[in-house]
């Protein structure tokens, strides 16, 4: 039985071909609901004209994307990210997105525990930047494929854990099914979110197996081993009740007609998730 799309949320970076322009039309002809801008799609616009655009097409903006990326060698690199991290929220402020997603980051040429110390000291320092914008801040663990150079936070106890060091309000967590469907931890964690009402996005694709790139060959929901329902009742068992963004990075997707794709992502959001 089909399931109706109002918390159908969909990430520019999934159909990247479409200018944000073209995919707010679409999105909202196809009965999505929900759209999270990633930083490039507003390269060259007036963030603010495209909020209103967005909304006037009656979509809601969920969330823009990402920021973090705090660790580095040098410390003038670190203050340099900081710094972009703080015009990011005041970017995301004037879209009038009420989110910003944080991939920590990781450098290859020190240690896990110094990057992870990087990016508890780079949330710290933006910090205030949320508050005078009224954007909330939610870290993203990701996959420890990825512990090189783009996480060292790589489980949802970990983004817990940095949660409840900061102690922040506008502090929390998104919870990514790609990255985290593996860890035999996941169910406490996410209770763990709940209980501190950190949970602020949740984001689904599916883990093709096998797969051709562990960057860009993330499966439609449905399409691969990711217990995507599993997951999401236990999101909302915990008080999740917000929007489920698919957020897709796909070669072959990409390559073929964008309308034909979004109406793959549809079909698959109302039978898979």
């Amino acid at each position: 039985m089909m399931q109706d799309t109002s918390r159908l949320a969909i990430h520019t970076i999934t159909t990247k071909p479409w200018p944000i322009e073209e995919a707010i039309d679409r999105y909202a002809q196809a009965g999505v609901k929900g759209i999270s801008v990633w930083r490039d799609a507003l390269d060259g616009r007036n963030a603010a004209k495209i909020g209103e655009r967005i909304r006037s097409a009656g979509l809601s903006i969920v969330a823009t994307v990402r920021g973090g990326f705090f660790p580095a060698l040098s410390e003038g690199e670190r203050q340099a990210r900081i710094d972009d991290n703080k015009a990011f929220i005041r970017l995301s402020a004037e879209l009038g997105s009420p989110l910003l997603v944080i991939v920590p980051g990781a450098h290859p040429g020190q240690s896990l525990a110094e990057s992870r110390r990087q990016i508890r000291k780079g949330i710290e320092a933006i910090l205030k930047e949320a508050e005078t914008s009224g954007v909330r801040l939610a870290i993203e663990p990701l996959h420890p494929m990825y512990s090189d150079t783009r996480s060292a936070i790589v489980t949802l106890e970990q983004a817990n854990d940095l949660c409840r060091e900061l102690e922040h309000p506008l502090l929390g967590v998104a919870i990514d099914v790609y990255h985290l469907w593996w860890d035999p931890n996941l169910p406490r964690e996410i209770e763990r979110s709940g209980k501190g009402n950190k949970i602020f996005a949740f984001h689904v694709c599916d883990w093709k197996s096998p797969t051709t790139d562990f960057l860009n060959d993330r499966g439609l929901m449905g399409e691969g081993c990711i217990d995507i329902p599993g997951i999401r009742r236990e999101v909302e068992k915990n008080g999740f009740s917000g929007f489920i963004e698919v957020e897709i990075f796909s070669t072959r997707y990409w390559s073929m007609d964008q309308q034909e794709f979004l109406g793959k992502i549809v079909e698959a959001y109302q039978r898979h998730v």
